[in-house]
């Protein structure tokens, strides 16, 4: 049986690489792409996410969402990491599909109310849609079967300051929110992502089998994978937001954490995942009643790598 999934993304390379890997797995069934800002402005990422699934000849519905974060101002796009068209500046001729009329949040509730508890969200991004799914709808908190999120860190350094990671940073308010409703949220944050390196060896062997996905990805990834060269001196790139994918197909890839979840939503600590460990008692009262999250604190990296590759090759 496959598992039913929504893909919340903001293509971006990585959400790329997370998208190609999911529509390819046999065992889940992409519902649907909803966008919204973050790598790159909402309309490229919906437009992108458009091209990706005409390059893996696959009928998937796209669903434009939010455009600005909740409550604080927007941050500048990322386009030294992405390029400044979330694909590395390949120049990718643009899609000829069209998104749906609905919004993202209105696709997530819709999808979700139709197929209770079957449906699981996989966020790539920052969280506005899924909060916003929240207010239209609160009830699909009780309706969903998981939200396995890329983003956040517990103990791990941040990516855009030292404590807060990029997707969590961009809509505090929103994510605090996501963290705190009654569904299970596991987050595949920093924690393990960094600890994981995708490089061109393994990109060439897709192209190699794969070509059409393979090719695509491989052009973009030498942008993404210039930056981390020239930022971290390493040979690849971190293995973000696929790494949620892998989550979904082998769970036993990973060592899991639970505990309560709290997003810092001002100060010098701005988007900073909180985690307060189960079992453990502190007088601040403000992880009391929080559920709690899975988090993904270990991580078996050769295998989550094998994964990806035997199934993006799979014919």
């Amino acid at each position: 049986m496959t598992r039913k999934i929504i893909i919340d993304t903001d293509p971006g390379i990585d959400d790329a690489m997370a998208i190609f890997f999911a529509f390819q797995a046999k065992e889940l069934d992409v519902l649907g792409l909803t966008t919204t800002y973050g790598n790159v402005p909402v309309d490229i990422a919906t437009k992108n996410a458009l091209t990706l699934t005409e390059i893996a000849g696959v009928d998937v519905p796209v669903a434009g969402g939010v455009s600005v974060p909740s409550a604080i101002e927007p941050r500048p796009f990322p386009d030294f990491v992405h390029g400044a068209d979330g694909f590395g500046n390949i120049d990718y001729p643009a899609p000829t599909k069209t998104a749906l009329d609905q919004t993202a949040a209105e696709f997530i509730v819709e999808q979700v109310r139709k197929y209770p508890g079957e449906v699981t969200i996989v966020a790539l991004a920052p969280l506005g849609n899924l909060a916003k799914a929240l207010e239209l709808d609160p009830e699909i908190a009780n309706l969903v079967d998981e939200v396995v999120l890329m983003g956040g860190t517990a103990v791990e350094y941040g990516n855009v300051s030292p404590v807060a990671e990029a997707n969590i940073i961009n809509d505090p308010h929103a994510a605090d929110k996501v963290f705190g409703a009654p569904w299970q949220v596991t987050m595949v944050g920093l924690d393990v992502t960094h600890q994981v390196l995708l490089d061109n060896t393994i990109l060439e062997r897709i192209k190699a089998q794969n070509p059409e996905q393979g090719n695509f990805l491989y052009d973009c990834a030498q942008f993404y994978i210039k930056f981390y060269s020239d930022r971290f001196g390493v040979e690849g790139c971190y293995f973000h937001d696929a790494s949620t994918i892998a989550y979904l197909l082998d769970p036993s890839i990973f060592g899991i954490e639970l505990g309560a979840i709290r997003v810092a939503c001002e100060g010098i600590a701005l988007g900073q995942t909180i985690f307060a460990p189960q079992g453990m008692e502190y007088p601040e009262p403000h992880w009391d009643g929080v559920p709690m999250t899975q988090v993904c604190m270990e991580v078996d990296g050769e295998r989550m790598l094998k994964l990806f590759e035997d199934v993006m090759v799979a014919v």
